[in-house]
């Protein structure tokens, strides 16, 4: 009789006698790619159009170090379990595709929805995608915080009247009385088998403790994931902040995750200039927020072009050219992404360069994730959190402040906008 064996665990000890006996001897890329072929599900796509598979994965040249996840990545998206935990990581960590590795191991078993939460409106639709694409859309929803709370009065009959308040109050109130609703017993807790948070950081303390109460008590399972140094929000800047004075039970569980696989050393070393002190290196209490700074993996590439032209329109010409130069060696449109600071006049008139130049692109609420809308993508630096493209250019540098005179806010968004770029990074500003 054939005795049965766990086919995963097999790969797993594999995996672990042979780094054991042969790390002295090989080096790093050779032992990515012995995991390359042992684990097929840790595979990263070329492009974020999807999680861990794709169907011609198999046809490619076996990637570099920046499309295999490091092992202590690896370790963490298999052995994460039920109970309260929380991800430290700089940007482009790996974050959130463990967060959607996560997701999907959880839609096999779940007997009640799971509910991934962010701040960004372009990030929860580029997750949405993805769910999509796994095919778990049913049971994994993707919401942005305020688009939640404003599903959860309308699913529970909770009136809130509008008046005169501007947006941000209104906002407010709306959040409110969805806790005042949850404290009442009129929107139920409990509502989800998990809930996955991804820019936690962005988040207020008394949002944290609301989404708390949304875990199925049965599960108890809540992942959170973290970055002080892209806190770019009013609601992010905590003082004293603990993560138990929210609800959250993370002591003993909680990760931190230091190397940047995203960008190239040349990128992540320009945009480190700009951050000042919000990469300086801070520790902080088990249940506190620590601030990191990013270890580079390594991944060597062109330096950041830095262009000066006489004026914002010639900017946006040349902007033009350049991309229509990358697009006709093969890059698509929708590798490339214009990411600004202000509407009025950067990204105006860079629009209307790129119109007239002949260029397809998607602006802000009209962008989709996915292999339909080949375009390049316009997005405020807000917006731009938790992606990434290829090539990213960043034009109106001369409006923006200098780094000795920039605020830690300004120096926090430049920061966000430098390192979604994990290929080309092209700097634009007049005079």
């Amino acid at each position: 009789m054939t005795e049965s064996v766990d086919t995963e665990s097999f790969q797993q000890r594999l995996w672990e006698m042979f780094s054991v006996h042969f790390q002295a001897s090989l080096s790093l890329p050779q032992l990515d790619r012995i995991r390359w072929h042992l684990f097929p599900e840790i595979r990263l796509p070329d492009r974020q159009q999807g999680l861990f598979t794709s169907d011609d994965l198999e046809t490619v040249e076996i990637p570099d170090l920046m499309r295999v996840m490091d092992l202590q990545q690896e370790q963490l998206a298999r052995s994460l379990g039920d109970g309260h935990r929380v991800i430290h990581g700089v940007a482009g960590s790996g974050k959130t595709l463990i967060l959607g590795y996560r997701a999907e191991q959880l839609a096999k078993v779940c007997v009640k929805p799971i509910l991934i939460l962010c701040y960004n409106k372009t990030l929860a639709t580029r997750l949405t995608q993805w769910m999509a694409t796994k095919g778990i859309a049913d049971k994994v929803h993707v919401r942005s915080f305020h688009s939640w709370c404003h599903s959860q009065l309308a699913a529970y009959n909770v009136d809130l009247k509008r008046g005169d308040e501007d947006t941000d109050a209104f906002m407010a109130e709306m959040v409110q009385a969805v806790i005042r609703s949850v404290e009442r017993g009129q929107i139920p807790a409990a509502q989800y088998e998990a809930v996955l948070i991804d820019e936690g950081h962005d988040f207020r303390p008394e949002w944290l403790k609301l989404v708390v109460q949304m875990v199925d008590p049965r599960t108890n399972s809540l992942l959170v994931l973290y970055d002080d140094a892209q806190s770019i929000y009013e609601a992010g800047k905590l003082k004293n902040f603990s993560f138990k004075s929210v609800g959250i039970q993370a002591q003993g569980r909680t990760t931190i995750l230091k190397v940047n696989y995203r960008n190239t050393q040349e990128i992540l070393e320009f945009a480190s200039q700009f951050a000042g002190e919000c990469l300086k290196a801070s520790d902080a209490e088990e249940d506190g927020v620590p601030r990191l700074a990013p270890v580079s993996a390594g991944r060597r590439g062109t330096t950041p072009v830095v262009v000066k032209l006489p004026t914002l329109k010639e900017e946006g010409t040349w902007i033009a050219e350049r991309l229509k130069e990358e697009h006709d060696k093969g890059v698509p449109w929708s590798d490339m992404a214009i990411l600004y600071r202000h509407y009025d006049p950067v990204c105006k008139t860079v629009r209307s360069e790129l119109r007239l130049a002949g260029i397809p692109t998607s602006w802000k609420d009209d962008i989709r994730f996915g292999d339909h809308q080949d375009t390049v993508k316009l997005l405020p630096f807000h917006s731009s959190k938790g992606l990434e493209f290829p090539i990213v250019v960043i034009p109106g540098a001369g409006l923006l402040p200098r780094p000795e005179q920039a605020k830690e806010e300004d120096a926090r968004l430049l920061y966000v906008a430098m390192t979604r770029a994990t290929s080309q990074l092209l700097v634009t500003g007049a005079d």
